[in-house]
């Protein structure tokens, strides 16, 4: 059995030491939670969106939503809760910069969320492990860090309604804010919030979370995913989001088609990029590209493989990275001057949006840093297609309608600049300080 001692960040004002309460229990907490005790009568904005599995006219298509997603409600309600003081710490003070190269890594400054953490110990072993409800979880929140109920519209058409009651036998998924951002409108989605789910993916979630992303609207709001030993605090269900607008590494990062699958959906291969990873885009309908990466996603939680999930240009582009970073720091086989950075590299450092914690660190930020950080998250290349191989079993055997993959090998550049790239080196090097760095207000 593997441990490590980990720092996870706080990502509610109500996230305690359930050690220290143990588990009491009284009637009316105090806190006004989305728990027993206090959710009878409480009421909360919802958003109803747009079921992108039912097909619309071309009229329903060019119609203006009565609600703008993202600038309107998420992020007016986001200002609100900064107002209002709920976040640990004020991330716009943070200092951000993309460091100079041919990929274009985010670094930023982000001291407060290296000081409002809490220790506890962390198992990384295993990928699927059961919800406990004595740990920390998202019913526990205060009911003033959520922005809205997220769900379907029942007629189609999206209904935001300011003021609608909270059925807790129909579990309503539900968007919070991080209490400890990385960036700018940084929330979490939770999916059916009192099914009180583990950290997992199943088809249902995913396909929820790429229909916000599809809401949301903006190629710079992503989502993304951790699971289980790919550094999710937290074992309870949930996606998280934010914005950002500059390009992720990532998603400029060269691509080689693998496959194609009978619904669509296009299955390719990162290319000279520091981690390994598949990226799946395309599909017949969202529903075909949601259950082929919902069905790798499975495959690689019932073979206890970690991984991490970003979710891109409005759900269309989905990149899913297997990964072997805490399995090597619980080995010992990270150097210690990576660990000194208590950089943990989940899906928005992989991404390429490197939160430092230290001064010295982001002084010295260069691409050549950020590549041995990430170098040391991928997989092998033997194992990388070793668990190729499982995915695509597992997608091909699915009865959905989107296995029956078809080889193909094009190698597709998402930038001019990257096919250069691939000529010259698989690692750049660069010397720290040579250049100016972009800062972004």
């Amino acid at each position: 059995m593997l441990r490590i001692k980990r720092v996870p960040t706080v990502v509610s004002n109500y996230q305690k030491d359930e050690g220290e309460e143990g588990a009491r229990r009284r009637v009316g907490c105090g806190r006004n939670c989305l728990n027993n005790c206090c959710i009878p009568g409480a009421k909360l904005p919802l958003y109803a969106f747009r079921n992108l599995n039912k097909v619309v006219s071309d009229v329903e298509e060019n119609r203006e939503p009565p609600v703008a997603f993202l600038d309107s409600l998420l992020l007016g309600e986001w200002e609100d809760r900064m107002q209002r003081g709920l976040f640990r710490y004020d991330v716009t003070a943070c200092e951000t910069k993309v460091i100079p190269g041919q990929y274009g890594f985010i670094a930023q400054l982000n001291e407060g969320r290296h000081l409002k953490k809490r220790p506890t110990e962390f198992r990384v072993d295993k990928v699927l492990q059961p919800f406990d409800g004595s740990k920390f979880n998202f019913t526990k929140v205060g009911q003033e860090e959520v922005l809205f109920q997220f769900e379907a519209s029942e007629d189609g058409e999206v209904q935001f309604y300011p003021n609608a009651p909270i059925y807790v036998e129909n579990s309503p998924s539900v968007v919070a804010i991080n209490v400890s951002p990385i960036e700018y409108g940084h929330v979490l989605l939770i999916p059916r919030i009192f099914e009180r789910l583990p950290q997992r993916i199943d088809h249902e979630s995913l396909l929820l979370a790429l229909n916000m992303a599809a809401e949301a609207g903006n190629p710079y709001f992503r989502m993304g995913y951790n699971s289980l030993g790919a550094f999710a605090t937290i074992n309870h269900l949930h996606f998280q989001a934010y914005y950002l607008a500059v390009p992720f590494p990532i998603e400029k990062a060269l691509t080689k088609k693998i496959s194609t699958l009978d619904g669509g959906v296009k299955i390719s291969e990162l290319l000279n990029y520091p981690v390994r990873g598949l990226v799946f885009e395309g599909g017949n309908t969202v529903v075909h590209l949601s259950n082929a990466v919902s069905d790798a996603c499975i495959c690689l939680q019932n073979n206890n493989i970690p991984y991490n999930v970003l979710i891109s240009d409005c759900g269309k582009r989905i990149f899913l990275l297997p990964q072997c970073y805490a399995e090597k720091q619980a080995l010992g086989e990270v150097s210690a001057e990576l660990l000194d950075t208590q950089v943990n590299p989940a899906v928005w450092e992989i991404s390429g949006h490197m939160v430092l914690k230290r001064k010295k660190d982001y002084e010295d930020a260069s691409e050549e840093n950020a590549w041995r950080l990430l170098a040391e998250v991928s997989l092998s290349e033997e194992r990388f297609q070793e668990v190729n191989a499982l995915i695509f079993e597992a997608i091909a055997s699915d009865d959905n309608g989107s296995g029956n993959a078809h080889e193909e090998q094009d190698v597709i550049p998402h930038s001019p600049e990257k096919v250069d790239a691939v000529n010259k080196s698989s690692h750049p090097s660069m010397m720290v300080g040579t250049q100016e760095c972009l800062v972004l207000q």
